[in-house]
C-alpha cells in the first residue's frame, strides 16, 4: 500500500480539523471553565483566618462551583473579548497536530485493515481486529503528535488567562521551542500518557464504528455506497467517539494547560491527580463538561473526515 493512505489519511484530517477548529476551541475553554475558580480561589479564601477567627465547618470551606456557561454564550463571550480572529486561535498548532498525529493513525488503521483484510490471515477484518487496529494506530499516532497537541491546547487557552499570565505564542514553532527552552523538551510529551489513551479510543472507536456501521448499513441494503451512507456512518461513529473519549479529554485539556511556577507544585501531579481534584471540587458530571461542544464538533469533524476520505480515495485511486 505504501504512503497512499498516509496522504489520503493527511489530507482529510487537515480540511476536516480545520472545518472544525471553533468548536474545538470553545470545547477547551469550556473543559476549563471553573478550574482556577475552584481549585485555588477558594481554597485560598478559606484558609485566610484572622486572628480570634471562628475556625469554619468543612461546609463552609466546601469549593463553590461557578454557574456553567452553554458553548453558544462561550462562543459569544470569546469573540466580543478576543475578536473574531480569536476562533482560530492555534489554528497552526492543529494542522501540525493533523500531519504528525492524524497522518499517522490514518495510514496505520489503513495499512492492517488490508493486512488483516486478507482472507489468508483468517477471520477477516472482524469488530474485534478493527477495534485492535485502532487503538495500535492511535497509540502510536498521539506519541508521535503529542507536541502539537500541547502547543494547540495552550494557544486555545491562552485567552482565557490574565494578560499578564498570558504565554503570546506567535505559532505553532513559538510554542513548541518557547516550551522546550523554559520547560525541558520533557514538556512536549506533558500528558501524553492521556493523549495516548484518549487517540487509542478515539481511533478504536472512531474508525472502526465508522467501519462496522458503514458494513452493516450496506449488507442491510439500507442504502447504497454513496454520500447518504457515509454521512449516516460517520455521524454515528462521531457520537460514539464522544461519549467514550469525553472523560479523558478534559482531563487530557487540564494537565496540558497547567502553568508550573518555578519553585511551586504544579496543579496536578499527573492525570489520576487532575481526575480526583476535578470529581472532587466540581462534581463527577464535570468529567462531561464541553460535551455538546464536544459532539457538535465531533459529529461535524467525522462527517468531514469521512466523506472527504472517500473522495480523496476516488480520485487518487489509479495512483
Amino acid at each position: 500500500m505504501g504512503v497512499k493512505g498516509f496522504v489520503e489519511g493527511g489530507i482529510a484530517s487537515i480540511i476536516a480539523g480545520c472545518s472544525t477548529h471553533p468548536l474545538d476551541l470553545i470545547k477547551v475553554r469550556m473543559q476549563l471553565q471553573g478550574e482556577t475558580q475552584t481549585h485555588t480561589t477558594n481554597i485560598r479564601s478559606a484558609l485566610a483566618f484572622q486572628p480570634g477567627s471562628v475556625h469554619p465547618s468543612p461546609a463552609a470551606i466546601r469549593p463553590t462551583r461557578p454557574p456553567r456557561v452553554g458553548p453558544i454564550a462561550v462562543g459569544v463571550r470569546l469573540v466580543k473579548q478576543e475578536g473574531v480572529a480569536a476562533l482560530y486561535s492555534g489554528v497552526s498548532a492543529t494542522i501540525l497536530r493533523q500531519v504528525l498525529y492524524s497522518t499517522t493513525r490514518m495510514g496505520l488503521y489503513d495499512m492492517l485493515k488490508k493486512k488483516w483484510s486478507d482472507p489468508n490471515s483468517g477471520g477477516g477484518f472482524t469488530l474485534t481486529r478493527k477495534i485492535a487496529a485502532g487503538l495500535l494506530a492511535g497509540g502510536i499516532g498521539a506519541a508521535v503528535g503529542n507536541p502539537a497537541d500541547v502547543a494547540m491546547v495552550r494557544m486555545q487557552a491562552d485567552g482565557r488567562l490574565p494578560s499578564t499570565q498570558r504565554r503570546n505564542y506567535k505559532s505553532v514553532v513559538d510554542a513548541i521551542t518557547r516550551m522546550a527552552k523554559d520547560e525541558g523538551v520533557t514538556s512536549l510529551w506533558r500528558g501524553s500518557s492521556l493523549t495516548v489513551n484518549r487517540a487509542m479510543l478515539v481511533t478504536a472507536s472512531q474508525l472502526a464504528s465508522y467501519d462496522e456501521f458503514k458494513e452493516t448499513i450496506l449488507a442491510k441494503g439500507w442504502m447504497k455506497d454513496g454520500l447518504g451512507t457515509h454521512v449516516t456512518a460517520s455521524f454515528a461513529a462521531g457520537f460514539v467517539a464522544a461519549v467514550v473519549t469525553n472523560p479523558v479529554d478534559v482531563i487530557k485539556t487540564r494537565v496540558m494547560n497547567m502553568k508550573v511556577e518555578a519553585g511551586s507544585p504544579p496543579p496536578y501531579s499527573g492525570a489520576v491527580d487532575c481526575a480526583l481534584k476535578t470529581v472532587r471540587a466540581e462534581g463527577p458530571m464535570a468529567l462531561y463538561k464541553g460535551f455538546i461542544p464536544t459532539i457538535t464538533r465531533q459529529g461535524p469533524f467525522t462527517v468531514v473526515l469521512f466523506v472527504t476520505l472517500e473522495q480523496v480515495r476516488k480520485v487518487l485511486k489509479d495512483f
